[in-house]
């Protein structure tokens, strides 16, 4: 499998604005280019000069985005031709066979885009489907011979696309779904994670069917369920309540909006044999039923919140402060005594920081002394690059108050 060799077209980066790419940070933005020396395609691969005409990198040009060039190669000598491409996915499949016990669990991450070194590319594993989303134009312009190379390293795995995302909007590129190799998948596909039985919409599911980030967290609550009576927010198709019956929980209450993720978290509980009465499933909106069980002096054990992306972007980021504060703030008035708090942030733009100073400060106007456990992030299947701290974007913390 060869990729095209090409002429490289340059982009020459403003004086002072090299520092980045000589860290080897993967984004070049539109405002730190000086001049692009051609007319180039999108997604089409250029080679990155500073102002002196030295090379920098190679990387895939976006003419729409903000992040104008995604960097593949910082050495002149290794170009993003030829068998590039398929040594850096070969890598990626590899690294993950590193930490997946595929005895027990089939649905993981195989590609981290840029964490993985190949930018704007996510791909996913849930048994015998793979699902790809191609999040950039450089990615988009290589589809045909990524299809090929997961298809081949996944050993003739199926491959459904979800690139429906409204990030490929801020690339100029339209959103696809679809079947791209093999055959249409299920109404739902079951699979296994940590010996635990789930199904999974890959077509109409959020995100690519399942939140495969959270495999690692949903073992620590688990640990953190037995005899214990739990309360799951955003819930949505239970798996948090599904780890915390297999912990031995007492009671398992989960919230969830959404009537079709409900009724799969139900057939989660059958799916995995456990005792139905023990798991409650209350459909509405999380902040309305939690100021419902606060005036009721209703408490639990042990919490989990697990809202979606309150922030998809920095000018949201304020907005979605208070609504961490305010879910929170409510989260800590509903414990017991030595009860334990999951809570986690999905914004990328909210800052590891500023959660740390949003929970700090639910807890103090909660008037409960709050302490961290530990921090939690996404599993070892969506790596974090040293060189791009942006990979990591969820982040949550395990408190116990008094």
């Amino acid at each position: 499998m060869k990729m095209k060799t090409t002429k490289y077209p340059t982009v020459t980066i403003k004086k002072g604005r090299d520092k980045a790419i000589l860290r080897r940070h993967p984004w070049v933005y539109a405002s730190a280019i000086r001049a692009v020396q051609e007319h180039i395609e999108p997604g089409m691969m250029v080679r990155v000069h500073d102002v002196h005409g030295d090379f920098l990198a190679y990387g895939s040009y976006s003419p729409d985005s903000q992040i104008r060039v995604r960097l593949w190669s910082w050495d002149v000598a290794v170009k993003p031709e030829n068998d590039f491409l398929y040594d850096r996915m070969k890598e990626a499949f590899e690294y993950r066979d590193r930490f997946i016990d595929k005895s027990t669990t089939n649905a993981y991450r195989l590609v981290h885009a840029e964490s993985d070194g190949i930018p704007g590319l996510v791909v996913d594993r849930y048994n015998q489907f793979c699902v790809i989303q191609f999040l950039s134009t450089g990615s988009e312009r290589l589809r045909d011979e990524i299809c090929d190379m997961v298809h081949q390293l996944s050993q003739g795995a199926s491959i459904y696309e979800r690139s429906d995302v409204n990030v490929r909007k801020l690339e100029g590129l339209p959103p696809k779904s679809g079947v791209l190799i093999g055959e249409q998948p299920p109404s739902t596909i079951e699979i296994l994670e940590n010996g635990l039985r789930f199904n999974v919409d890959i077509v109409r599911g959020q995100k690519t069917g399942f939140y495969l980030d959270q495999r690692h967290n949903r073992e620590l609550v688990r640990d953190f369920a037995n005899d214990r009576h739990v309360l799951n927010c955003f819930a949505y198709s239970g798996a948090f309540s599904i780890y915390a019956l297999d912990g031995g929980a007492a009671g398992v209450t989960s919230i969830e909006s959404s009537t079709s993720a409900i009724d799969m978290a139900k057939k989660h509980v059958d799916l995995n044999g456990y005792n139905e009465t023990k798991a409650e499933w209350l459909e509405g909106d999380v902040f309305e039923i939690l100021r419902e069980f606060r005036d009721r002096g209703e408490n639990f054990d042990t919490i989990v919140l697990d809202p979606p992306k309150f922030a998809h972007n920095v000018s949201q980021v304020e907005r979605a402060a208070r609504a961490y504060k305010d879910v929170n703030l409510l989260a800590f008035k509903l414990l017991n005594h030595g009860g334990t708090l999951f809570t986690f942030s999905c914004s990328g733009s909210v800052t590891k920081a500023l959660f740390h100073k949003i929970v700090a400060d639910a807890a103090l106007d909660a008037g409960v002394r709050a302490r961290i456990v530990s921090w939690m992030s996404q599993g070892p299947d969506h790596p974090v690059s040293t060189n791009f701290p942006e990979g990591e974007y969820l982040k949550g913390m395990i408190l116990t108050v008094s």
